[in-house]
């Protein structure tokens, strides 16, 4: 098995589809010579040419139109918006066009194309904009999992992250693939060889155990197995469940885990009102309410706009305080949130 970092399995899964079909074709802004913001299409141009890495001027709306029109004629598009926090000017385009065009045609036209979001903060010191503050560093993927019609997806590790591109490719419906900008340039992991695929709607029991249930999403996964690792000395067993594709939504495989350990904490980087942790815990008080022997918890970001810089970890959830969550599940204690203004005044 080769290893690879987040930011390269991206872009393999790039090279190995476009070789793969040639349909295939990447839209965006900086893509070509330059690579990409966070170099996810280094070389593409090179390989590839300039018919199929097309760059697009700062434009959201066009490309992303673009991209809509050439799936409508038989390609598969990879569109690139450079940071989610841009997408917004997008947005008529993916929610009103994207999302419904199967609907609206009466099931005639089909969308097969991607739309990778860079999303979150970053605080590798790598790459672009380290902690970019509050318009560089947000988490929408519940906007778009409310959005009937797109696919959303969002993988937590280089295997993942390249299998599950390359299934959203050939996915013949618009896919919204969620990467997280703070797993770029973190430590290369093993990646399958061949033609790996992750089965989109498929979640990954990362880590088995049987007193507490945390359910993670993105960067939150990789901080919830090493806080299980921590607790696992002090004798407390955390099963730790990574969706992995939050529309659709592998509902059997935490109700499943749900019904083994009957605890439940929920933990992402976006912000916890209508955040998809508010979802999950909906799925689990409808369809496994008598499993539970203590309140669903949510470890999520303070509603507050994400700071700049390091400072933005006095918002993020972080491992201290999900540690200090799954504890009390356990304690029986009452799940005491800390308030925004506390938060803030870390």
């Amino acid at each position: 098995m080769a290893k690879l970092t987040y930011q390269e399995a991206i872009r393999e899964a790039h090279l190995q589809e476009m070789e793969r079909d040639e349909d295939v074709l990447l839209l965006g802004i900086d893509i070509g010579a330059f690579g990409g913001l966070f170099g996810t299409t280094r070389g593409l141009l090179d390989r590839f040419g300039p018919e199929r890495v097309i760059e697009f001027p700062i434009s959201e709306v066009c490309y992303v139109g673009t991209g809509i029109g050439l799936a409508r004629e038989g390609f598969r598009p990879i569109i690139e918006i450079q940071m989610a926090d841009f997408v917004t000017v997008a947005l008529d385009q993916i929610m009103t066009t994207m999302s419904k065009e199967y609907a609206v045609t009466k099931g005639q036209f089909r969308l097969p194309l991607v739309v990778r979001l860079p999303f979150g903060a970053n605080f590798s010191g790598q790459g672009y904009m380290g902690g970019g503050g509050p318009a560089h560093s947000q988490s929408h993927e519940a906007w778009f999992c409310h959005s009937p019609g797109l696919i959303v997806v969002m993988p937590s590790s280089p295997a993942d992250a390249l299998g599950l591109l390359k299934a959203a490719v050939r996915c013949d419906d618009p896919v919204i693939f969620m990467e997280q900008k703070g797993m770029y340039y973190g430590e290369p992991e093993e990646v399958p060889d061949g033609d790996h695929l992750v089965e989109i709607g498929l979640a990954n029991v990362v880590r088995e155990g049987s007193d507490v249930t945390v359910v993670a999403l993105g960067a939150m996964v990789p901080v919830a197995t090493t806080v299980a690792d921590e607790l696992a000395r002090d004798g407390i067993s955390v099963e730790v469940v990574d969706p992995r594709s939050l529309v659709p939504l592998d509902e059997p495989t935490i109700l499943s885990s749900v019904a083994k350990t009957g605890r439940v904490v929920i933990t992402h980087e976006a912000h916890r009102t209508g955040g998809f942790g508010a979802e999950i815990a909906a799925l689990i008080a409808e369809k496994a309410f008598p499993s539970l022997r203590a309140p669903v918890v949510r470890c999520a970001a303070a509603d507050l706009p994400i700071p700049l810089g390091a400072e933005a970890q006095r918002v993020l959830p972080g491992a201290a305080e999900l540690s200090r969550l799954v504890r009390g599940q356990l304690e029986g204690r009452s799940p005491k949130v800390e308030s925004d203004r506390q938060r803030r005044s870390r």
